[in-house]
């Protein structure tokens, strides 16, 4: 048996560590100014660019793919030459990956600050990125595989399961997610519509939670723990049916968002099966990482590192616990649109994200610069001010969410809502948001000290940028070996194994969504419903740009409490048939705005616009003067119409030619009203549009006997 001697590449381990702590306070910081203004909107220094509606998917997007996504890179080019006996298999190939990802979160910190934004969630970047971002990922992909086939270890660790099923997953999801039409450079429309485009996202939103934020950590989690803690995983048996039911059921489980909805209940019935069957897989991951410290408990005192893998796979358990419980209907009824969501989710990324990024990266960095941590005693202080920091954070959220939830739903003896007027309740939780963002506060100073610990640990050490291994060649095996368990060798075989993974994840999808696109019956029409009008379709557009659907809904669920609160009737899915994209939103910081058409007079949207505490005291939403100050750009409305006419909507070729015509008429029409309330405002200013759209808004249909809870 041959010996071979080959060095592992740790520069680029290096290059994604350092990207990862840079990418976490800037992150962390843009989350930290976004909770501040939802308390003080003020904090958004009056400045458009700033403003929570644009920084909030800056926010998501940085923590998830900057910090988290570089986290990821880290841990994967680490453990992968290591699990693989080899060096990547490209080192330019590597380089092209790094120096892309950074492009691409470089492009995301300009645009969506700018508003350029589709407004899918996590999704938002507009298509010439989204293209970047498939080409960088499939780089990796080529590299990731290209060093497993010419690995030198016969079996692929489990580690290298889930890091296949990550790549193939997020291509399939962000492709299939991403086909959009180009109007502009900058601008695109999504070629789904309505429900359809809300299925096929949160296919992809709930999955990019799974095979982003989830499996490639599990991975990492079957690489550093053990090595970390001296001890071999718990049970491999274990590991084969954990990975391989996660990635056949999490995919179903996307349709648990849209609960209520209008989208048709056998998809939605589907999403709550499956997500309730996801709990045993989930914790199956979790046992196997908290066994693998079984006798190792003394070690896990004296050992901070130690501490955070354990906090943060206890924290994988109970996301993952709660994920299936929001599901419930009964229980998503009253957490939906909630602060719950937002504790629930931040419970993952702090607990399970943050502390295992902090874990490996205090594991990682000493190793690849030949030296030890610069203080263990920093560990233990970062340790516990991230571990409060998740507690002042999560559990005013718990709070505030059960109280929205319950004060919404809230009738008095007379049979009316107890708490009319949403602000009110709004403001009752304002305290609670003052306590989120004091545990936001902890957790980055604790972040801001492992910068320091381990900047200080690289300058007292050296960087071994090629580290030298050795290794016997991989003599070829038989597909078969008599008496071989048939999971060895499967494990053999990474091509085979990658087409499994493909196959098995792509049931689920394929028989959500196959029937929602081509059964006509599940997307009923409604005859008086007709497509917007060139004014109101900007005016959609500048809406989408301030990322109003950030805390405004478009979808009333068919509960009294709604359909009283709203006055109207309860959300159709043929209302959104040309809604490209789909804006029922996620959050209610303020009231939902499906029927929000025609109940106010032009100069109350004026007013509320320009200073929201004018029209609602107490409001907590920033102004948007400058809408009335910038011109509308008619020269994309005809673009815009004929992008529209070629995904679907019934705009007749008169129309498109005459859309400036009429966008001006109707926009006079909206500046005389304002002037007969003393406002002077020219037509062809952005807040014209703003206001023909929310006053078309949910007006296509009459309102009928409310629905009862």
């Amino acid at each position: 048996m041959q010996i071979e001697k080959f060095n592992y590449d740790n520069k680029i381990v290096r290059n994604f560590a350092i990207a990862t702590m840079v990418f976490g306070v800037v992150g962390m910081l843009v989350g930290l100014l976004a909770a501040i203004q939802l308390y003080s909107p003020a904090a958004n220094m009056g400045n458009q660019y700033t403003s929570f509606g644009r920084i909030r998917p800056l926010h998501t997007n940085a923590i998830i793919f900057a910090f988290v996504g570089n986290a990821i890179f880290m841990g994967v080019y680490y453990s992968l030459q290591r699990l693989c006996k080899a060096r990547m298999f490209s080192d330019v190939l590597s380089n092209i990956h790094f120096w892309g990802w950074q492009l691409i979160i470089l492009l995301a910190a300009i645009t969506l600050p700018l508003g350029l934004t589709t407004s899918k969630e996590y999704a938002e970047l507009e298509w010439p990125i989204d293209i970047l971002i498939a080409i960088v990922w499939v780089t990796f992909g080529i590299n990731m595989i290209g060093t497993i086939i010419k690995r030198r270890e016969k079996q692929m660790y489990v580690a290298i399961w889930f890091y296949l099923a990550t790549f193939v997953t997020v291509a399939v999801l962000h492709i299939v997610n991403s086909i959009e039409l180009p109007v502009s450079l900058f601008k695109s429309y999504p070629v789904y519509a309505g429900v359809q485009d809300a299925l096929v996202q949160w296919w992809y939103g709930h999955n990019a939670v799974a095979f982003f934020l989830t499996t490639p950590f599990l991975g990492m989690m079957y690489y550093f723990l053990p090595k970390a803690a001296g001890r071999p995983v718990y049970s491999y048996k274990l590991s084969i049916l954990h990975f391989w039911s996660l990635i056949f059921l999490y995919i179903w489980a996307g349709p648990h968002h849209l609960l209520y909805s209008s989208l048709p209940d056998w998809a939605q019935s589907l999403g709550v099966a499956f997500s309730i069957m996801l709990i045993a897989p989930s914790w199956g991951g979790m046992v196997n990482g908290l066994l693998t410290l079984r006798g190792a408990w003394d070690k896990v005192r004296d050992e901070p590192i130690l501490k955070m893998f354990a906090v943060g796979i206890t924290a994988y358990g109970m996301a993952t616990f709660e994920g299936p419980l929001l599901s419930l209907k009964n229980v998503n009824a009253i957490a939906h649109f909630t602060d719950w969501i937002v504790g629930h989710v931040h419970v993952g990324a702090l607990g399970w994200n943050g502390l295992l990024t902090f874990a490996i990266l205090y594991w990682i960095i000493p190793r690849i610069f030949n030296t030890t941590i610069y203080s263990k005693r920093l560990i233990n202080v970062h340790f516990w001010l991230a571990t409060l920091g998740i507690v002042f954070y999560a559990i005013p959220m718990y709070w505030s969410g059960f109280t929205q939830g319950l004060m919404w739903k809230e009738f008095s003896a007379d049979g009316t809502l107890q708490y009319p007027e949403f602000l009110k309740i709004t403001i009752q939780i304002l305290p609670l948001h003052v306590v989120r963002s004091i545990g936001g506060t902890l957790y980055l100073s604790g972040f801001l000290i492992l910068v320091f610990n381990i900047t200080k640990t690289m300058l007292q050490g050296k960087l071994i940028a090629n580290e030298p291994a050795e290794a016997p060649s991989l003599e070829k095996s038989t597909l078969f070996k008599k008496g071989e368990f048939w999971h060895a060798t499967l494990e053999k075989k990474p091509v085979l194994f990658t087409l499994l993974a493909v196959i098995i994840i792509a049931i689920g999808g394929a028989v959500e969504m196959i029937p929602t696109f081509t059964i006509k019956s599940n997307i009923p029409t409604i005859a008086s419903v007709k497509p917007y009008s060139p004014l109101e379709l900007q005016g959609r557009d500048i809406y989408i740009r301030e990322g109003c659907n950030t805390c405004h809904t478009q979808w009333i669920r068919p509960f009294r409490s709604e359909t009283e609160r709203y006055q109207g009737e309860y959300s159709k899915a043929g209302e959104y048939v040309y809604d490209h994209p789909f804006l029922w939103g996620s959050k209610r910081t303020g009231p939902d705005l499906m029927r929000i058409g025609g109940k106010y007079p032009d100069a109350w949207h004026y007013n509320h616009m320009i200073d929201p505490r004018s029209t609602s005291p107490g409001s907590i939403m920033p102004k948007y003067d400058w809408l009335a100050e910038q011109d509308l750009n008619v020269n994309s409305t005809q673009p815009k119409l004929r992008a529209m006419q070629k995904l679907g909507v019934p705009y007749t070729n008169e129309e498109v030619e005459n859309g400036n015509i009429d966008l001006i008429k109707q926009a006079n029409d909206i500046s005389n009203n304002l002037k007969k309330d003393g406002i002077a405002l020219e037509s062809n200013k952005e807040l014209i549009a703003v206001i023909a759209y929310l006053q078309r808004m949910g007006t296509d249909i009459k309102k009928e006997t409310p629905s009862i809870n």
